[in-house]
This record gives structure tokens, C-alpha cells and sequence, in this order.
């Protein structure tokens, strides 16, 4: 790789890895805002309230199998 092209590479892959909940301008992370959305009666509310239940639905199975799966290695 170029050496001038490896700076600008380490530092877009760090903020890539940026785990800070990102907020919107209202303050709110874009959960609670998906989450005011979802409770509204705009067009499409329904299906981000619909997305917003399958990822709580998978969020609880992989902690599930997390769970399982650390329980079988002690």
C-alpha cells in the first residue's frame, strides 16, 4: 500500500469503529427516535415499530445463546 494512503485508511477504519451512540439534533440516540416514529400514526410507523420488535426478538436469541452456550463451557 502507498505510504500516503495508510494514514487516511487507519484513521476512516477508526471511525468505522466508533462505539459511541450516535444522537441526533433533538438529543435523542436514533432508537427513542425510531421509537416516537413507531408510535406515531405517520405513513410507516407500523413497519419501523415491525423492525424495531425483530431486532429486540433477535437481540434476546443471541443473548439466549450467549447464555446457553457460556453455560456449557463451565
Amino acid at each position: 500500500m502507498p505510504r500516503y494512503l495508510f494514514f487516511p485508511v487507519i484513521v476512516l477504519s477508526l471511525i468505522g469503529c466508533n462505539t459511541d451512540t450516535p444522537k441526533t439534533s433533538t438529543g435523542r440516540t436514533e432508537r427513542e427516535t425510531d421509537s416516537v416514529i413507531g408510535q406515531s400514526k405517520v405513513p410507516g410507523a407500523q413497519g419501523v415499530k415491525r423492525a424495531m420488535d425483530a431486532q429486540d426478538s433477535a437481540r434476546a436469541r443471541a443473548a439466549a445463546i450467549d447464555t446457553a452456550a457460556a453455560q456449557d463451557t463451565q
